[in-house]
């Protein structure tokens, strides 16, 4: 189960809505197994349907976060116009089974906002726990 603060939780949400019609991502960071920290990210793609990382961006994200003692343990990015689901591309991409991904879908009229964990091309629904 993933337990993520409320405030990050919304975050992530206003994040997709202000990038909105195009993919947005980044970073959160848990402490204490509790998600407290978000780190928006330059989609570097600049798309609707997929996202890069920019590379010196998230080597800095990392760093920030283990010199705060938090751990990256979620990537996340937005879906504007399809399901809360991993593509095919967020499957072959999602290289850390250590992390969790989660993707905030503003495809119908209410976000939804859903995680998962991808091993191997095999993936799994995570439970949320919004704090």
């Amino acid at each position: 189960m993933l337990r993520i603060k409320k405030e990050i939780y919304k975050a992530m949400i206003a994040h997709a809505r202000e990038g909105f019609p195009l993919e947005v991502c980044g970073y959160l960071g848990e402490k204490d197994g509790i998600v407290s920290r978000l780190r928006r990210m330059k989609n570097i793609d600049e798309s609707n349907e997929h996202f890069t990382f920019n590379p010196s961006e998230q080597f800095a994200a990392v760093n920030e976060f283990r010199k705060d003692n938090f751990k990256a343990a979620v990537v996340y990015h937005s879906h504007p116009e399809t399901p809360s689901r991993p593509s095919k591309e967020d499957i072959r991409l999602a290289y850390d089974s250590a992390v969790s991904y989660i993707i905030v879908s503003l495809a119908g009229e209410k976000p939804v906002v859903k995680s998962f964990k991808i091993k191997e091309s095999n993936v799994s629904i995570e439970s949320i726990k919004v704090m």
